[in-house]
């Protein structure tokens, strides 16, 4: 979503800025409204560009500033924007401007797929690295999809489909994760990937929280449908030692952010309006057909039924996984 912020409401997102910032000259532009309610523009002042994220006033303070806390951490590493102000009374926060160079055509690309992948895992590397904060808690996957799911009211009509993959994922026991659990994204989807020509970063840090490491990695290694080669490179990238064998863990959670991304987007949908729909499995879109047409600009993600479709998308990845 792109459009021009109203005058009046312009007056009182220039409040959120630095005060060398706030002339009327100064352009706010939205670009972004994330499904938690948080809103996020373009700020042009003179010849400098800035991004302004507002978070919803009902996010609980204490959880913002733990995300903000591990934002300023990654940022000090090079792994998300600069921050430059924070307005905590309005939960606004002023971050540098990315001026993205495209990570998914550095993977695409046959010449610059193995050094995409090896800066990938790096980056996430650096990520798990960090400190966790004070009274963090953990992120589990699992209960999040029964969240999301129990949010759907069951006269909703969904696909048999879809009902059947996330009742079977609930009641799956979660294969065993030994390994102590690390500061994760947990949101490392495309559009939160920027590669400014040198560095790969991470943006929208709301849900940043400690999880599993393998989590981060299989969510992205799912949106972008890496094969096993791919997979086994990355998770090297990020563990410093080849990878041999696939862990149970990382196939697993690959499993359930195919199927947990696509129940939220599945109920986003139906927030917005969409009457739902009872489509087979064969006759739904691939994600990788999705894929395809969001990089050709053909396919709207910010509608209502571009919401739904991608998120059957999803679900039906997650089946495939599990096949």
């Amino acid at each position: 979503m792109s459009d021009r912020t109203p005058a009046a409401a312009s007056d009182d997102l220039r409040d959120c800025l630095p005060v060398a910032f706030q002339s009327p000259a100064t352009l706010i532009t939205r670009i972004a409204a994330g499904m938690s309610g948080a809103g996020v523009y373009r700020v042009d002042a003179g010849d400098e560009h800035f991004v302004l994220k507002i978070t919803a006033s009902d996010e609980p303070l204490a959880a913002w500033q733990r995300s903000l806390e591990v934002q300023h951490s990654a940022a000090a590493l090079g792994i998300a924007p600069q921050i430059l102000h924070v307005d905590a009374s309005r939960r606004a926060v002023v971050s540098a401007m990315i001026a993205d160079r495209n990570f998914a055509a550095e993977f695409g690309s046959p010449v610059t797929r193995a050094a995409a992948v090896e800066a990938l895992g790096q980056m996430l590397a650096r990520l798990h690295a960090l400190p966790i904060p004070q009274n963090a808690v953990t992120a589990e996957p699992r209960p999040a999809l029964g969240v999301a799911w129990g949010a759907v009211p069951q006269d909703f009509v969904v696909p048999a489909f879809v009902r059947q993959a996330v009742a079977e994922l609930l009641a799956e026991v979660t294969p065993a994760c030994p390994e102590a659990p690390v500061m994760s994204h947990n949101d490392v989807n495309p559009s939160n990937i920027v590669f400014d020509g040198d560095r790969v970063m991470l943006l929208d840090w709301q849900a940043a929280a400690p999880n599993h490491a393998h989590y981060d990695l299989a969510t992205i290694a799912m949106f972008y449908r890496f094969d096993d080669d791919t997979c086994r490179q990355m998770i090297a990238a990020h563990n410093h030692a080849p990878v041999d064998v696939i862990p149970a863990t990382f196939r697993y959670f690959r499993r359930v952010a195919a199927t947990l991304s696509g129940a939220f987007l599945l109920n986003a949908a139906r927030m917005r309006g969409h009457a739902g729909s009872a489509v087979a499995i064969e006759l739904t879109p691939s994600l990788n057909d999705l894929n395809a047409q969001l990089r050709g600009g053909t396919f709207n993600l910010g509608s209502a039924n571009g919401q739904w479709v991608f998120g059957l998308a999803l679900v039906k990845e997650g089946v495939t996984l599990g096949s």
